[in-house]
Formats: C-alpha cells, structure tokens, sequence
C-alpha cells in the first residue's frame, strides 16, 4: 500500500474521532465562557465593590479601543458587547484581544523577517525602473519593501491556472523534478486523490535525500485531519506540523489562521492562489456546484520571497537558528523578465494591513477597469468607499460572487452590502455553475492581483495570508480573458434582488454584519 492510500485509508476511519475531537473542543470553548459569565453574574449580584471596578475597567477598555489605531469597523462590533454587557464584554475583550502573547509574536515574526530579509538580492533599480514606468506602482512597490520586506522582482516569470485542476498537473510534475528540497503550505488538507498524489511523490522524495517540508494549518484537526497526523508524515521522513494546533482552551492566536497556499520546489519555482490540497478544488469532487478556483505558478528571482514566506512561519516556534543562507536563490533560478512581480504576505500582528492596502491602491489607481472574483463580500468601510468611488469616477468595477454558497450565513452576509454597491453603480454577477473560490484582481489590462485574500475581515485583518502583485505581464491578458469568459457563465444581480430574500434572512444578514469584524 502506498503511503496516499495508507493516509487515505486511516483518514476514513477517523471521521468519527475527529468528529467527536471537535465536539470535546466546542465543549471546551463553551464550559469557559460559561464560567466566564458566571462569574460575571455573580460579581454583578454579589459584589457591588467588584461591579463597580469592573464597570471602571469597562470605561478604561471602551477609551482604549476608541484611541487605538485600527479599523472603525472593528472597534464599534468590539463596543458593542461592551455597551450590552459591561463588566462581560470588557473581561472578553482583553481575553481575547489584550494578549502579551501576541505581541511576543508579532516581535519573533519581525525578528524573523529581518534575518531573512539579509538573503534577499538588493531590488532598488528594478524599483526605480518600476518608479520611471508607472509612479502609482514604484509607490507600492516602496511601500510593500519597506513594511512587507517584500522586494520588487522583473527577472520573473508567470503562468497562470484557471482552474485548479490544471494547476495540480503542474503542480505534480514540478515536484517529481525536486532535487534539494520541497516547502508545502496550506490551509486545507483532506484525505483524498488529490493529498494521496502528492503525499506518495513526498514519501519517494524524502527517501531520494529531498528536505521535504508541510505545514497546514491547525483548524484541520477539527474535521479534517487526525492530531497524529504530523507523526504520520514525520515516519515517512516528512518534516510536519500544524500551525496553531487547537486545544480546549481560549487563545487569541486561535482567531489568527495560516490561510496562506504556498509550494516551493528548489527555490525554482513556486505555486500560489486559492487552491487548497482537497479534491474539491480539482473538480474531484463535488461541493456546491462546480468550483471555480484560480493560482499561479512563478519561475525566477521571485520565487525567493516565497521561500523565505513560508521559513519565517514555519520557524515563528523554533528556538534554533535557522540556516537561512542555504536557500539563497540558486544562479539557474533567473529567466528572462517579464514585467514585475512583486510577492507579498499578510499578517494580522500589528496594525499595518498589507493585504487592504493593495486592494486599495489598485481601486484608487484604477483608469478604466477593476474586475474582481472573490468567494466573499464584507468589505470595511475603506475598501466600500474606494469600491463606490471608482465608478463615480467612471472606472468600471465588475465582481463576480459564487451562485452556489459554500457558508449560508456568509452569503446572506454579503448580499447585505449588494444594494449599496449597485446603487453606486458597481455590478455584481454570481457564477451560475456553481461556487467561486477565486481571489483575483485585474485592473486596466496592466495590473493584476492573485493570491489567498478575501475582500472580508477575516482575510484582511484576522488571517495569515499572501499573495503577488503583477504588473506588465503578459498573464494579465490571460487573467482578465479568464474573467471575462467567467463572466459569461454568471447572472448579473439587479437592484431590487436583496428585497426578494426571504425576512429571516435579511434579518439574518444584518445581524451577522453586526459582528462580521469579529468572525
């Protein structure tokens, strides 16, 4: 039996421990916000010296959220529960928020890329060649060095997957071309044909003397994965890990995921976009329609900011040092230019938005178009602003949603912000076939973005995330032809549609926005 199907095989057997693993863990989470309340109640009841401390403390949170830097949006959802429930709203609050763990975090991963960022290659004429051509994006690209330590690259090449199906082709005959080592990175890992394929080529690699790298993230264990499942990979001579394992207990880090979808095979060449390792997003099987997936593989000097992405993750809970030197980009690593790519992460430690601030310059640069796939729609106010703002400056702004929802209450989420987005002129068309997973940004036929980000809170400001900047390449033309031909297989949304949403549902939605920054 191969390793594929021994996983495959072992996976099948466990749905019902890893059922029940989630259960214990929701049970967990619930038992401490039941004492959490409790306790609260009987302060509340019983002490009157304590209730008042507490609605003192309460007053001190409220001021403090009010003065933070960061997103309106996300301080009025965290002033709400405060406002309903005083003394509970603010203990929950700086449970879940004022963690000196997260800023011990945030230090290590900043520590981290600026070791890292000893081993990339100097960028700054390519920058300002980038500056000469187009000012707007030598602004970008400074910006995204300077508080991303992700350079501009023009000896890089492209090729872009319209469907994951395509993509996972590639993908396998890259990996069995691996000589030096393989870093693998994804948010969703489920038994099937598509992990068994790819576990098998690892397995046969690690025994060829390849460094063999997986981490996935720890959400996995809730419905996905067994908690063994690292030791599994580590006996076939697969170095894994989970990133934030979750336990019982309440922790801050558990709402930051690892969202990002990275492979590198031998600082050559790397693979990014929406598409996770389960046989949903290769059309093996079926979830909510046909799904409509999008990534890119990256030849060239790019590739290296990949590489050095997923080490400093992958080392935010290591002690040793890192020998980061041995993963300098190799000299056959360089191809001829094709444009400029500029690769970059998101974290959600510390308050630069990285991943908003790209979206947000493409939509306030935009000349003529800004055509987007998203799978969700809950913008913040800026991103709505400059959504709205483009087309009363007469750039067109198409987005392209799923037909079929993966997550109801995410869909009726999203439909809350549709009337306001088409009033201002904005269209907004929903992929018939089934469900879109896609995150892609086209704009003017010479800027383009692809990667893991959502237009949601979760994406923008709670997840680990990545993605690249294109500018001037020759997959631009390929990516809006994509579009385009999506756009055909879509049904538009008419002003008016919202309305014909059941009550319930467009109750449902309001309340969800309510709290969206939050979830």
């Amino acid at each position: 039996m191969n390793m594929g199907e021994k996983v495959n095989q072992v996976l099948g057997k466990l749905k019902t421990v890893i059922y029940g693993r989630f259960v214990m863990i929701l049970l967990g989470f619930l038992t401490q916000l039941i004492l959490l309340l409790l306790g609260y109640i009987l302060l509340r009841n019983y002490s009157y010296l304590f209730y008042a401390l507490f609605l003192a403390i309460s007053a001190v949170v409220v001021i403090y959220i009010y003065n933070a830097p960061g997103n309106p949006d996300l301080k009025l959802s965290w002033m709400l529960p405060i406002a309903i429930f005083p003394i509970f709203g603010a203990i929950f609050y700086m449970t879940i928020v004022m963690q000196p763990g997260i800023t011990v975090l945030h230090e290590r991963l900043k520590e981290l890329s600026e070791d890292t960022k000893k081993y990339v290659h100097p960028r700054e004429d390519t920058r300002d060649k980038l500056r000469t051509e187009s000012p707007h994006m030598g602004q970008l690209a400074y910006y995204l060095e300077k508080y991303d330590y992700s350079p501009v690259y023009d000896n890089t090449q492209m090729k872009y997957y319209a469907l994951g199906d395509s993509q996972f082709v590639d993908m396998v005959e890259e990996l069995k071309k691996a000589e030096k080592y393989i870093f693998m990175e994804f948010f969703i890992v489920s038994g099937g044909q598509m992990l068994g394929t790819i576990l098998d080529i690892l397995k046969e690699k690690a025994k060829q003397g390849v460094e063999v790298r997986f981490m996935c993230d720890g959400t996995n264990v809730l419905w996905n994965l067994p908690n063994f499942f690292p030791q599994m990979l580590e006996a076939e001579g697969i170095h894994c890990k989970m990133f934030a394992p979750i336990r019982p207990v309440f922790s801050p880090h558990y709402n930051n995921r690892d969202h990002r979808k990275i492979l590198v095979i031998d600082g050559k060449v790397a693979f990014t976009g929406g598409i996770n390792l389960a046989d949903e997003y290769i059309n093996e099987k079926e979830r909510f329609g046909h799904w409509k997936d999008v990534g890119a593989m990256i030849r060239g000097e790019a590739v290296e900011r990949f590489t050095y992405m997923f080490l400093e993750l992958w080392d935010v809970d290591e002690k040793e040092r890192e020998a980061y030197e041995k993963y300098t980009l190799v000299p056959e690593a360089s191809v001829s230019s094709d444009g400029y790519a500029i690769p970059y992460s998101v974290s959600p430690l510390g308050t630069e938005r990285v991943g908003q601030m790209v979206y947000l310059e493409i939509l306030n640069t935009a000349h003529t178009y800004v055509h987007i796939m998203t799978p969700y729609l809950v913008p913040d106010y800026q991103l709505l602003t400059a959504m709205t703002y483009a087309v009363k400056r007469g750039v067109e702004v198409v987005i392209i949603m799923p037909h079929i929802p993966d997550k109801k209450y995410a869909f009726l989420l999203a439909k809350t912000y549709y009337d306001q987005l088409l009033e201002a002129g904005v269209r907004i068309c929903e992929y018939e076939p089934g469900f879109v997973h896609a995150k892609v940004f086209v704009s003017d036929d010479v800027k383009a973005v692809i990667g893991t980000v959502n237009l949601d809170y979760r994406s923008l400001f709670h997840h680990f995330e990545c993605g690249a900047v294109l500018y001037r390449n020759s997959q631009i033309a390929v990516m809006e032809q994509d579009f385009q031909d999506t756009l055909k297989k879509s049904i538009e949304v008419k002003e008016g549609d919202y309305k014909k949403l059941k009550l319930w549902e467009r109750m449902l939605g309001r309340v969800m926005r309510l709290v969206a920054p939050l979830i």
